[in-house]
């Protein structure tokens, strides 16, 4: 795999454990701060994975994905 393409791999990766590591510590927090905190990390999460997700598509169609 193309080192372009790894590092896309290796971004949704980390976003997926970001979100977990946002919804664990939504869960065990101990107050509201902490709330925004992970759920700004979620929020960011997500916005990252989409944007991975996206890039990996236009890889996939012009034929740069293997």
């Amino acid at each position: 795999m193309e080192k372009c393409n790894q590092n896309i791999e290796d971004l949704i990766a980390l976003t997926e454990k970001l979100l977990s590591l946002s919804n664990s510590g939504d869960i065990e927090r101990n107050d509201d701060s902490c709330g925004v905190l992970y759920g700004i990390a979620r929020d960011s999460a997500y916005r990252i994975l989409d944007l991975a997700e996206d890039e990996k598509r236009k890889h996939i169609e012009i034929g740069k994905w293997k």
